[in-house]
């Protein structure tokens, strides 16, 4: 079978585990030259030994994707080694549930920080480099369902993620005269160590009930998304497959919302 990226450059913040460790891994094996990009620098570093180990490209970086000087420095080091940019997922993600009325300025902050804004600067600076090499990119970003209908306890991560949506729409918008697309992908619920984090935190504050379990319940495909039903549409949006597509959302969440 054909490799679907054969030498392309692609960089995936949050891709030291869970959603981002499967697109780096999935996105290696067809050929890509792949950036593991993380807050978690020997997270970063494991899902990169872990993809050489099959016999694939790959490195790791130390990033905040909040601060533009660290996600410019994770562009250059991709551009240093392997000489062009072609693909930057923006999949770095935070979430601390809280009861909505007991939501603060700082965890409202926190969220938006690393979700929105990262998600801005990440498309910013990979577009950058797409113009000083003179070349078509593709920018695609974890949106989430939590984007497209507000949950409860997730406030601040719903609002986070419908930010995501509307900065695809923007950037889509802005960039596709340059031969710049940007989209991104809307999963559901998917076990990831986030999601195991997130069961916790809603035990502790009494609301256990509205948890991995809950959500997964209402999936009409009957189970919860693994890291690996990401991966195929993951590909799709950074492969040629997908040239004519730009600014949409694809949802992956097992039929959870039907509009």
């Amino acid at each position: 079978m054909t490799a679907r990226l054969p030498g392309r450059t692609v960089v995936v913040t949050g891709g030291a585990s869970g959603i981002g460790a499967a697109i780096a891994s999935g996105c290696a094996a067809e050929g890509a030259h792949v950036v593991v990009a993380d807050l978690d620098e020997a997270g970063a570093r494991a899902a990169a030994e872990a993809i050489r180990s099959r016999g694939g490209v790959a490195l790791a970086v130390a990033v905040d994707v909040a601060e533009r000087a660290s996600v410019r420095a994770a562009v250059e080091l991709a551009v240093s080694e392997f000489g062009h940019l072609d693909v930057f997922f923006n999949n770095a993600g935070t979430n601390t549930p809280m009861r909505f009325l007991d939501v603060t300025e700082e965890n409202f902050l926190t969220v938006m920080r690393v979700n929105a804004l990262g998600v801005l600067i990440g498309t910013q600076e990979a577009a950058h480099q797409f113009l000083a090499q003179k070349s078509s990119g593709k920018i695609i970003n974890t949106a989430s369902i939590a984007g497209r209908t507000g949950f409860a306890d997730f406030a601040p991560y719903s609002a986070s993620k419908a930010a995501v949506i509307s900065l695809t729409q923007s950037a889509a918008r802005a960039l596709a005269g340059h031969g710049i697309t940007v989209n991104a992908f809307a999963p559901g619920v998917v076990a990831t160590p986030l999601w195991t984090k997130l069961d916790a935190d809603l035990a502790a504050m009494g609301a256990g009930d509205s948890g991995f379990d809950s959500m997964a319940a209402g999936i009409l495909l009957g189970r919860p998304a693994q890291p690996a039903d990401i991966v195929p549409t993951a590909v799709f949006l950074a492969a040629e497959d997908s040239d004519y597509i730009t600014g949409q959302v694809i949802p992956i969440e097992g039929g959870m919302i039907l509009v």
